[in-house]
């Protein structure tokens, strides 16, 4: 723990200049006669970094290391079109990095100002990049990135569901697939970087960015996140970027997702035991199985230490335990933020030595603390060789992404290949696979007939999610329902209530809208409904009541699980009106809706479908797609049980007066239009070494009278170990889709990777004993067997 932050300066500016050869602070000018090596295709990436870092001076080092987003209106004329005597006057030394080139001034809502078609994104990037290569010294073009999460954030792109959703498939292929449009519709505009995916684990659901991660348990997390980065990059370990692809960036590097208070960016209150077992596995498990050539570290500390300041984390561990060779870049301003929140640092430029002398690469967004990296090298606090570093590795990702041969996009192309029709059926597919059913006591699937209301805050309009884009074309769940059954059945629409007065997540400011209103549309929604068959109802979130919190003006956590507002109120009215009511939860959290779950007669979650959303629910209700999502993380009937997440220690839970540990739903769970049957488990081998395979099979029947989905879903539990471990571990999932009346066999392999742990020397190791092998179709509903393993 840093004590004395003086201390700590001088310390380090020693530590810096001792270990590292002093560098001059202006590289040599190249000759007329020096061979620029950098310029040949055919030269090896490494020679051709070396060659132009030879080449580079300091200032020029440093703005491949900084970047600019908020200053871009700076470069722009009053049309917010390029202006090339600005955009020389204010990047004299080249521009390294350039942030959302798709949006129109930097961080503004898209309904303040309008984001750029794919054809004017194209334009901006071609005349940025023929500048960078024919007006600069030495011609080195621009890294541009992006947003796209669950969807190109841009004019056009597609949005598919949010994270969470797509982890509820338990369908790492399809992730694949639609990662695999996200990054065609990226590069297509000349953008060769995503900052995406999100391998947080999420053990706190107050915390509002639980949206966009691939939910609670380590291994479903890593297998989603490498299936993403597949889609995004490609499958294998290469490292250089193939057509039509974009370099991902895997965040946040770690503890995000378990933040003190369930507030964002809040202190990480895990030990070294918990990143190992629990929040490392996801990042590790990308590093060592893709081409991944960018990490995000997290704005969180951990243990007195925030990541953006954390060697130990972003070289020893990162760098040396997992060989991971590309980039480390910052979070949006959180190397500032080692200053103006963690406090480690007096100024901008302390920040900077801190985050550089950690190992981070690169200053996003804006650049501000390494921008105050030249002065810092020329007073002698910062060795020139730190700065060579990280601008080697920057660069080695332009030469990897091909920029130096080709660094312009084709306009025609990006228009397209945009939202193109295989994309938009993917967006539908996805979101239907991403649907679960959580309740039906017969009332799923609907007959088209009679007079069903729809009614609720989320019905008429498509919720997307955070870091959405502005897709051409949304489908509500009224628009899905009335293009199913509109010509079979009369359709009645009411709002019922408003969770949020605005819902844009751009918008600092959330006002919960007005209870006296709220009570006049419920009355309205009532006698809508009084004389219908029954109800659809959709509850849940709005972009604003669950977001990412990214500054004390803009908040987006809750102390609370319950529904916003009055739609608690708006159910029990309509409850008591005696008609069926089907329940469509569209959220960002998972919501502790226990009378509802007691009352309903059926409930789906969707969290946030995209834009299909809407026709996506329509197929489910309506029995033309039989769900089969199960559920990413733990439902809790409170927020008092937390934390609480499936894979806990076995002392955990003991009970509660008057209520029960028992979560409102467990994690994997999900039910189906049918019936599978599933067989207790075999083992090849009840036997094995520890450093031995064997394998686990399960004959899995669909019993019912429709074809379905169903998860098989395999657990593993050290029954004795030397440190505590988990009372159950997911260690493999298959989704398999069956007939009425076909059976199949799910076979997984148990390795030693399955059943290894971190002893009390902190060694990974697979210690003999008895391993209890649990399989099923979610965490509770669960047969098993007993593995023995040998010294």
């Amino acid at each position: 723990m840093i004590r004395n932050r003086k201390i700590w300066c001088a310390a380090s500016a020693l530590a810096l200049s001792v270990a590292l050869p002093v560098m001059p602070v202006h590289a040599a000018p190249a000759t007329a006669s020096t061979k620029a090596v950098y310029k040949d295709a055919g030269a090896p990436i490494e020679a051709r970094v070396d060659d132009l870092l030879a080449r580079m001076t300091l200032d020029e080092k440093i703005a491949q290391i900084t970047t600019v987003w908020l200053d871009k209106v700076k470069i722009f004329d009053a049309q917010l079109q390029l202006d090339p005597a600005k955009l020389a006057a204010q990047y004299p030394n080249g521009l390294g990095h350039f942030t959302r080139p798709s949006d129109a001034k930097g961080a503004v809502s898209p309904r303040v100002a309008p984001g750029r078609n794919p054809r004017q994104t194209v334009a901006l990037v071609n005349a940025l990049q023929k500048w960078a290569t024919t007006q600069t010294r030495l011609g080195i073009p621009i890294l541009f990135h992006e947003e796209g999460l669950h969807g190109y954030a841009a004019v056009g792109a597609t949005s598919f569901p949010q994270s969470i959703a797509m982890a509820s498939s338990f369908d790492t292929a399809m992730l694949r697939d639609v990662n695999s449009v996200i990054a065609r519709e990226i590069r297509v505009r000349g953008v060769p970087m995503v900052l995406s995916p999100v391998v947080d684990i999420a053990r706190d659901p107050r915390w509002g960015r639980i949206e966009e991660t691939y939910g609670e348990d380590p291994y479903l997390v890593g297998e989603m996140g490498v299936a993403a980065v597949e889609g995004l990059q490609g499958v294998g370990r290469s490292r250089d970027l193939r057509p039509g692809k974009v370099f991902a960036t895997l965040k946040h590097l770690t503890g995000h997702g378990q933040p003190e208070s369930g507030t964002n960016v809040g202190p990480a209150p895990v030990s070294e035991r918990e990143l190992r077992e629990n929040f490392f596995p996801p990042f590790e498990q990308v590093v060592k199985r893709t081409g991944i050539e960018a990490v995000m570290a997290s704005y969180n500390e951990i243990d007195g230490v925030p990541s953006h300041a954390n060697r130990w984390l972003l070289d020893n561990v990162l760098r040396e335990e997992w060989g991971f060779k590309g980039a480390v870049v910052s979070d949006y301003s959180a190397v500032d933020q080692l200053m103006s929140i963690h406090h480690i640092a007096a100024n901008l430029e302390e920040a900077a030595m801190r985050a550089l002398d950690a190992g981070v690469d690169a200053d996003l967004p804006d650049g501000l603390s390494y921008a105050t990296l030249g002065k810092l090298v020329r007073e002698g606090k910062v060795n020139e060789a730190k700065v060579d570093l990280a601008t080697r590795r920057m660069l080695e990702l332009k030469f990897r992404a091909g920029l130096f041969e080709q660094p312009y996009a084709d306009a025609a192309a990006s228009e397209k290949i945009t939202n193109n029709a295989d994309a938009r059926a993917l967006a539908l597919k996805s979101a239907q696979r991403s649907i679960i059913l959580l309740k039906n006591d017969g009332m799923l699937p609907l007959k088209p007939e009679g007079t069903i209301a729809v009614i609720g805050p989320s019905a008429a309009v498509a919720r997307l999610g955070g870091y959405y884009g502005q897709p051409p074309h949304t489908v509500s769940i009224l628009g899905g329902i009335r293009a199913k059954v509109g010509g079979k059945a009369n359709i009645v629409f009411a709002q019922g209530v408003k969770i949020t007065e605005n819902d844009d997540w751009w918008e600092d400011s959330v006002t919960k809208s007005d209870p006296a209103e709220n009570r006049k549309l419920i009355a309205q929604a009532v006698e809508a409904a009084r004389g219908v068959d029954r109800i659809v109802l959709t509850l849940g979130d709005t972009e604003q009541s669950s977001r990412e919190g990214w500054a004390d003006n803009h908040l987006g956590d809750r102390p609370s699980l319950d529904l916003v507002g009055e739609q608690q109120e708006l159910f029990d009215a309509l409850k008591a009106l005696g008609k069926p009511i089907t329940v469509v939860l569209i959220n960002g959290r998972p919501a502790s809706t226990v009378t509802i779950s007691e009352q309903a007669n059926a409930i789906l979650e969707g969290w946030y479908l995209g834009e299909q959303g809407g026709n996506a629910v329509a197929d489910v209700l309506f029995g033309d797609v039989n769900p089969g999502g199960k559920l990413p993380v733990t439902v809790p009937r409170s927020v008092g049980q937390l934390p609480l997440f499936y894979n806990a220690k076995p002392s955990a839970r003991r009970g509660y007066l008057f209520d029960t540990t028992d979560p409102l739903y467990p994690f994997g769970f999900g039910l189906s239009y049918t019936r599978f049957d599933l067989s207790p488990p075999r083992l090849a081998a009840t036997t094995i070494g520890t450093g031995g395979k064997t394998t686990v099979s399960i004959d899995v029947r669909n019993s019912g009278a429709r074809e379905g989905d169903e998860v098989v879903q395999l657990y593993i539990r050290d029954k004795v170990s030397s440190v505590t471990r988990p009372i159950k571990e997911l260690k493999g999932f298959q989704r398999i889709t069956l007939k009425p009346g076909e059976s199949r066999t799910v076979t997984f392999t148990i390795s030693p990777q399955s059943l290894w742990m971190w002893n009390d020397h902190m060694e990974r190791v697979v210690e003999p004993g008895e391993f209890e092998i649990m399989t099923g179709n979610s965490s509770v509903a669960l047969q098993s067997a007993t593995l023995t393993v040998k010294p």
